[in-house]
């Protein structure tokens, strides 16, 4: 079919009249979610839509993902560290020392809105934190990451601001072995040595969190969740998916946005989620593979919030982030020999130019895509904290 002219024809006609309805929503957003695709530069997006349609027995190109639909978009300079760009984003100031300004969640707390956090990482990662936390490092996830000077002048760490900082109505990620006293077993790993509790001033984060919020639930696995969802009488829900932040694209992204969305759409006055994929992780690791099947499933999540809000009364905003060239899958000077199996294997390295242990993020500018009340002043070129 795509070898006649008039397929083509038709559907550049069909782009252009579905262009000539678009119409700016000059109202205010109820609801606003931001979906930050950690590693979903122009690149990922074309190789994800590839991968999606090839997925369903296509040839890929063709096949559309949820983003392409929106009608707004953006390009935004960047700034590559993820404590970095999490500032600017979510604060739209640069980071600066001394300097304390209010958390990217209280401004929607503030508005007597629910508000939460997804990522498919730690919820303790410094994109999300960003949202919530006030610190000199990224890697304070717990009080047992902090220098003994930092703790003796009262500084508090990122577990710990997070469940204190902001009245967070959902929390689903990883990152439970941060929240808990060191030697506390695991409940999905209790044998497992690493996986324990690490926090040395003996608090149980979760229970503390629990206790101090009326309906509240908290949940480590699929079923709980999903029981939390379900009853109306939950206004709170943590979900601490994994001990620290792994393998979490596998545990269905997409319905962990239904249920956190079910759960904030409780509050009359609409929500703020901020959504986090960390499609980079498979970028550091040199393996392809691994991103785009992560990327694939971010997209899957950003169509689900489509079906569950009204694009009339929600700001959806997906802000895209970077990423090769470099990394772990450089092996010699001499092109390797690389047939279709292998580099179709999930656990593959790509080949790189520079030998790095871990591939860098880039400083190129990334896309902005929006839909909903006042998504046309996404255009142009802008810079982060726009």
């Amino acid at each position: 079919e795509e070898e006649k002219p008039n397929f083509w024809n038709k559907q550049a006609s069909a782009a252009i009249q579905a262009s000539l309805k678009i119409q700016p929503r000059i109202t205010q957003a109820k609801n606003l979610i931001l979906f930050l695709g950690d590693g979903f530069g122009i690149p990922t997006i074309t190789a994800t839509r590839i991968l999606k349609g090839q997925e369903q027995g296509k040839l890929g190109p063709e096949t559309p993902l949820a983003l392409d639909a929106f009608p707004y978009v953006a390009l935004s300079k960047v700034h590559p560290c993820h404590a970095g760009h999490g500032a600017r984003v979510m604060l739209g100031m640069g980071l600066r020392t001394l300097c304390r300004p209010s958390r990217g969640l209280t401004g929607g707390g503030m508005a007597g809105k629910a508000v939460g956090i997804l990522t498919t990482t730690r919820v303790q990662h410094a994109s999300p934190s960003g949202t919530y936390a006030h610190v000199v490092n990224r890697n304070w996830y717990a009080d047992s990451s902090m220098p003994a000077d930092a703790l003796s002048q009262g500084c508090k760490d990122i577990a710990w601001q997070l469940v204190h900082n902001v009245d967070i109505n959902v929390i689903l990620g990883g990152g439970r072995k941060y929240m808990t006293p060191e030697g506390t077993a695991d409940p999905e790993y209790p044998t497992h040595t690493s996986e324990k509790g690490v926090r040395k001033d003996g608090n149980n984060l979760i229970n503390m969190w629990l206790k101090a919020r009326t309906g509240s639930r908290y949940a480590w696995n699929r079923t709980d969740m999903l029981t939390a969802a379900n009853d109306p009488s939950v206004k709170y829900l943590m979900g601490n998916k994994c001990p620290m932040g792994r393998d979490l694209a596998a545990s269905r992204p997409a319905e962990r946005m239904e249920a956190a969305i079910t759960i904030l759409n409780r509050n009359p006055n609409g929500f703020y989620l901020f959504v986090e994929d960390k499609i980079d992780h498979g970028h550091h690791d040199g393996a392809a593979h691994k991103a785009l099947i992560e990327a694939v499933e971010f997209d899957r999540a950003i169509e689900r919030a489509g079906h569950l809000t009204d694009e009339a009364q929600t700001l959806t905003v997906n802000y895209t982030s970077i990423l090769y060239g470099n990394g772990p899958g450089y092996n010699s000077p001499i092109r390797s020999d690389v047939d279709e199996n292998m580099a179709e294997m999930y656990g593959y390295l790509q080949q790189a130019a520079v030998p790095l242990e871990s591939e860098t993020h880039g400083g190129e500018d990334v896309a902005i895509l929006a839909k909903g009340p006042m998504a046309h002043l996404f255009h142009g070129v802008q810079e982060q904290t726009y």
